[in-house]
C-alpha cells in the first residue's frame, strides 16, 4: 500500500485510499458473473487479437486524432484555449501507450477488474498532467481515447467488442473522472470522518444511480438525439451513464476537499466545451442533475444531506436555466 500511495503522488491515510479505491473496484466485480470475469473463450484467441490490435494502434491513433480535431478544433479558438497546451503528438502517444498496456493485459487474459490496480495509477498520472494547467485539455485526451477505441473495435466480432469494452471502460473511468483526486482528498481525512463515511456510503451505488437516472431520462426524452444517436442507443447510454458517474465523482471530490474548485474549474468548463459539440442539450443536463439529487436523497439520512447540500446546490445552480437562458 505504501508503494501505491507513493505512485499516486500524495501522503496521508493509506487506509482511506484503500477503502475508496476498493469500493470503486468492487463495482466491477459485482457486475461480472464468475464464468465471464476471466477471458476464457480460447476460440477468440485474445492473445492473437491483442497482437493484431497493437499492430493497428499507430494507424488508429492517426485516424482518431483527425476525428478529435474535427470535433474540437474550433473549440480552441471559441474557448480561448492556449493551442500550445494541445500537442497532438503527445496526446496521441500517451493514449497509444495506454491502449498498448491495456491490450497486453487483455492478451494475457487478465480480467478487466484488475486493470484498476495494474495501470490505474499510470492513467491517473496522465490525467493530472493534462489537467494541471487547463483542465479543459482533458476533453481532447478523452476524445482521442474514445475515437481510438472506436476504430480498434470496428473490425471485431460483437462478442470481442463487448469484452474489450469492459477493459476500455476501466481506463475511461480513470482518465475521464477525477478518481485519483478523490483518493488523494480521502487520504486527508481521519478514518472516522463523517464526510469520508458519507462518500464511502454513496460510492458503491454510483453506477446503480447513474443507470436509474439515465433510464428515466430516456423515458422523459425519447426523441432527443445526441451526436451518436437517440438516448436509447446502446453507445449513447454507455456515455450517459459514464457522465452521470463523473458528475457524482466531482461532487464527492468537492465534499472531500471542502471546496467548489473541482466543479468550477474542471467540470463546468469541460461540459460547456463538450456538450454543445455533442448535441447534448442543457435541459437534459439539468434533468440529470435534478434526478441525481433525488437519487442521493433516497440513500442518505437528513443530517447527512445537510453536509452534502451546499455542494449539490452549487452543481444545480451552475447548470440552471438562468445560466443558459
Amino acid at each position: 500500500m505504501n508503494e501505491l500511495q507513493d505512485s499516486l503522488g500524495f501522503a496521508g491515510s493509506s487506509d482511506n485510499v484503500s477503502v475508496l479505491a476498493q469500493q470503486w473496484a468492487k463495482k466491477y466485480i459485482r457486475k461480472l458473473d464468475a464464468p465471464t470475469e476471466q477471458v476464457k473463450d480460447i476460440t477468440e484467441a485474445p492473445s492473437a487479437i491483442a497482437k493484431d490490435l497493437t499492430l493497428s494502434l499507430r494507424t488508429a491513433s492517426s485516424q482518431a486524432w483527425q476525428r478529435t480535431e474535427k470535433f474540437l478544433g474550433e473549440e480552441v479558438k471559441r474557448h480561448d484555449l492556449d493551442p500550445d497546451l494541445i500537442d497532438p503528438w503527445e496526446i496521441s502517444k500517451d493514449i497509444h501507450d495506454i491502449y498498448k498496456r491495456t491490450l497486453s493485459k487483455y492478451g494475457e487474459s487478465i480480467p478487466p477488474v484488475r486493470l484498476a490496480t495494474l495501470i490505474g495509477a499510470e492513467v491517473g498520472r496522465v490525467r493530472r498532467k493534462y489537467t494541471a494547467v487547463d483542465p479543459r485539455v482533458i476533453a481532447f485526451v478523452s476524445m482521442q481515447f474514445h475515437s481510438t477505441g472506436k476504430i480498434l473495435l470496428q473490425q471485431q466480432s460483437a462478442e470481442v467488442q463487448n469484452t474489450l469494452r469492459s477493459y476500455f471502460k476501466v481506463i475511461d473511468d480513470h482518465l475521464y473522472m477525477p478518481l485519483h483526486r478523490a483518493y488523494a482528498a480521502a487520504a486527508e481525512h481521519a478514518y472516522d470522518s463523517p464526510t469520508l463515511k458519507l462518500v464511502q456510503q454513496l460510492l458503491p451505488s454510483s453506477t446503480d444511480m447513474a443507470q436509474s437516472i439515465c433510464q428515466r431520462v430516456v423515458e422523459l426524452y425519447p426523441r432527443h438525439r445526441c451526436h451518436s444517436g437517440l438516448l436509447s442507443h446502446p453507445t449513447v447510454k454507455i456515455s450517459s451513464i459514464r457522465d452521470v458517474e463523473m458528475f457524482q465523482i466531482y461532487l464527492w471530490v468537492c465534499l472531500l476537499e471542502n471546496s467548489l474548485e473541482a466543479l468550477q474549474q474542471e467540470l463546468f468548463p469541460l461540459c460547456v466545451m463538450l456538450y454543445p459539440v455533442l448535441n447534448v442539450s442543457w435541459e437534459l443536463v439539468q434533468q440529470l442533475v435534478h434526478l441525481l439529487g433525488k437519487e442521493i436523497q433516497q440513500r442518505i439520512q437528513p443530517e447527512e444531506a445537510k453536509v452534502l447540500l451546499p455542494y449539490y446546490l452549487a452543481l444545480r445552480e451552475m447548470f440552471s436555466p438562468q445560466v443558459f437562458a
